[in-house]
């Protein structure tokens, strides 16, 4: 985990310690010479913006940075976002950040070279036809936190204002040039950060490997991401500076982001229209309603339940033993252990339950739902989780 590696799959990948000092040749190398930077408010004034923009200078690139990204980013922010991006006259993206920042930098790349409507992009619709002359610009991704994986793909999940529901847009023909995952960047993630964006990779990886479509390749990738997860998520917690397992979540959030290709299930379906009306953080939001989907979901698939607490390293691989280790983990943690905790408030719970089940996540979910056992585990969520 201390290494350098490069790897090819699924997209160029650089992983190691100290790797954001190669940014301004990797860009040279692209043919990029004004970059924009996008990122979350939050982000704009932390130390790798700053170390990120010096590189660039050195050399020799312009670049500006778009900053204006919520927690859950919103389609009006995108518009800003692409605006920004034809008024600098720039050629390409760097997406850096935590999840928003990578969602934000890749709904603002399928618009910027185009005309085309953002919501033409949702996942549901037949990806729209993109010109030559109107392609893709060049996008790099650099994740800060290990939980959201969103750096090897060009889905985002963007909020429409209008209806207040989140919906995930994408192009089938943009991929990153490049996913740079440099560890030392979430050393100095606060624990409760550590432990919301690491807790969401966890969710990544589980709701990937119970989707019952047949892809064994996600399925690889998904148990090696909970075998990372589950033993460097704690550590990291913990020992903040620990970079061995700083590099194992960030190794682990990455693949469990390339998992979730297969789908995801019920607990992001919730959680994403709870973030698009609560504007909670998407990992703390996953991470609460995961027990409550887990008991809803595993009884009856005793096989993969215990494929994944072998990966886990488990002693007890019952449906039941396999969610109270992840109950377990989560207090580790310090996971609140309901949703009314971080202020969703329960008369929410008919109106979530509704949006939720037309979330393509919920297309995914290994057992079919109602709306009335959707609105009974969106009730318990907020009520107790666990």
């Amino acid at each position: 985990m201390l290494v350098s590696h490069d790897w090819g799959f699924p997209v160029p990948i650089a992983y190691g310690p100290g790797r954001l000092a190669e940014i301004g040749r990797r860009c040279v190398g692209h043919g990029i010479k004004n970059p924009l930077i996008v990122t979350d408010r939050g982000s704009r004034n932390l130390a790798f913006i700053t170390r990120l923009q010096s590189f660039l200078d050195e050399a020799g690139l312009k670049s500006a940075l778009f900053f204006e990204i919520s927690p859950n980013p919103i389609d009006t922010e995108i518009g800003a976002g692409r605006a920004e991006f034809r008024d600098g006259g720039h050629d390409a993206i760097i997406a850096i950040g935590g999840g928003s920042a990578m969602d934000g930098g890749k709904a603002i790349c399928l618009t910027a070279k185009n005309n085309i409507d953002l919501w033409d992009f949702e996942f549901e619709k037949p990806a729209p036809m993109i010109s030559p002359e109107n392609g893709f610009p060049r996008l790099i991704t650099i994740p800060t936190t290990a939980g959201t994986g969103a750096e090897t793909e060009s889905t985002g999940m963007v909020t429409d204002s209008k209806q207040a529901m989140k919906f995930c847009v994408w192009h089938p023909t943009l991929k990153p040039s490049l996913a740079l995952l440099d560890p030392e960047l979430t050393v100095g993630l606060p624990a409760n950060l550590t432990a919301w964006t690491g807790a969401d990779a966890l969710v990544h990886a589980i709701e990937a490997f119970l989707v019952p479509a047949f892809n064994p390749l996600c399925d690889g990738l998904a148990l090696e991401a909970l075998s990372l997860i589950s033993k460097w998520l704690p550590v990291a917690f913990i020992e903040p500076k620990n970079l061995t397992a700083r590099g194992g979540m960030h190794v682990g959030s990455c693949l469990a982001g390339i998992s979730f290709l297969k789908g995801l299930g019920l607990v992001h379906a919730i959680s994403h229209m709870i973030g698009a009306e609560f504007n909670t953080h998407h990992g703390l939001t996953n991470a609460i309603i995961l027990p409550v989907v887990l008991r809803f979901n595993l009884p009856g698939m005793d096989e993969k339940t215990r494929r994944m607490a072998e990966a886990m390293n488990l002693r007890e691989h019952s449906v039941g033993g396999f969610i109270a280790a992840v109950e377990a983990m989560l207090d580790e943690i310090k996971i609140p252990k309901s949703l009314s905790e971080i202020g969703v408030t329960a008369d929410c719970a008919e109106r979530i339950a509704t949006k939720a089940l037309k979330d393509s996540a919920a297309r995914t979910n290994p057992r079919s739902a109602s709306l009335t056992e959707v609105l009974s585990l969106t009730e318990t969520a907020i009520a107790k989780a666990r």
